[in-house]
């Protein structure tokens, strides 16, 4: 069996285990071991009652990585997070104490619960895989991994997060309500579902062979342009650098038809870019290949470049959600 015969084997299988417990919900199974391939961290956003944290515990089971929760309020301080100096009578010093962060798997349970100062703790963490408690710095296991819940609807008692910490995160994943069949089985395994036995997929070593096998997965310059292209167009709806993304794949649009791009203040910035590359080659991981196509681009560019794009007034008034202005941009761009 070839290297990438087996990394569409080891997802398969990790579809399969996780669907003894969690019915459905494919894409965020998939999503979740796309940013672990990537050293990269998710948001989940979803309502309650969506499965969320189950399909996390049970990722976290199928892995044989540690994992540990911490559940975001208003009252958590970020030593509850990161850890802290314990004072030792008996020996007139001071120890550490580390805390819940110090995991592979980081479960922030309604992370826009807790304010600012708790959020800052995490990003040290998620960025440079390291926690300074007193005047040391202490390394994070490897693999580290952060995976966040909000509720989207509730803003009672949240925080929003700032748009530096949405950009640590590699991926955002909405968690959709399940269909009509889908919730008939869930409603039949009511309260088994997580007492379901699952086996362990893959090990530490089995990612390290995923990360290594990424590098060794070919994109071809046009495929690259087109990824550049599509970060180019979100950041300035009336430059003559808009008109060049679309020139570079052989069109030019006039202002009328790229009206809507009058609805991002804010584009994506080139670590945008870069997280699109990076979860395109997984993609293609993904189906066995060892090249990317430009379908691998489009299927992971929402989850991507969601949360990266911030939105003017008038999208807020028209209705307009960043994942319109995403289809409408993939729509209008000519593949390669």
């Amino acid at each position: 069996m070839s290297d990438f015969i087996w990394c569409k084997d080891i997802v398969e299988k990790c579809r399969n285990e996780t669907a003894k417990r969690v019915v459905g919900q494919t894409n965020v199974v998939d999503g979740i071991l796309t940013a672990l391939i990537c050293d990269g961290h998710v948001l989940l956003e979803g309502v309650p009652g969506l499965a969320k944290t189950l399909i996390v515990k049970t990722f976290a089971d199928i892995s044989g990585l540690s994992f540990k929760r911490i559940q975001f309020t208003p009252d958590l301080l970020p030593a509850d997070v990161t850890g802290t100096l314990i004072y030792e009578q008996q020996s007139q010093s001071f120890s550490v104490r580390k805390g819940p962060v110090f995991t592979n798997i980081l479960l922030a349970d309604e992370i826009n619960r807790a304010p600012a100062k708790v959020q800052s703790a995490l990003l040290e963490a998620m960025a440079e895989k390291q926690v300074t408690i007193g005047e040391k710095t202490y390394p994070l296991p490897n693999p580290f991994f952060v995976l966040a819940t909000q509720n989207p609807i509730e803003q009672e008692g949240t925080y929003n997060l700032p748009e530096a910490e949405l950009d640590r995160f590699l991926l955002k994943i909405h968690v959709k309500y399940p269909t009509a069949k889908e919730e008939m089985s869930i409603v039949k395994t009511a309260g088994l579902a997580a007492l379901t036995a699952v086996n362990t997929v893959f090990s530490a070593a089995d990612f390290n062979k995923f990360k290594g096998l990424l590098d060794s997965v070919h994109v071809e310059d046009k495929i690259v342009s087109y990824i550049v292209s599509i970060i180019s167009v979100t950041r300035q709806s009336t430059s003559d650098q808009t008109q060049a993304a679309f020139s570079r794949s052989g069109q030019n649009f006039g202002k009328q038809k790229l009206d809507f791009l009058k609805y991002i203040s804010f584009g994506v910035s080139p670590r945008g870019g870069i997280a699109l590359f990076k979860c395109a080659k997984v993609q293609a991981l993904f189906a066995g290949r060892d090249y990317v196509i430009t379908e691998d681009v489009k299927a992971v560019a929402q989850s991507v470049l969601r949360h990266r794009i911030v939105l003017s007034y008038e999208a807020t008034a028209d209705g307009i959600t960043a994942d319109d202005l995403i289809k409408k941009i993939l729509a209008l761009m000519p593949v390669p």
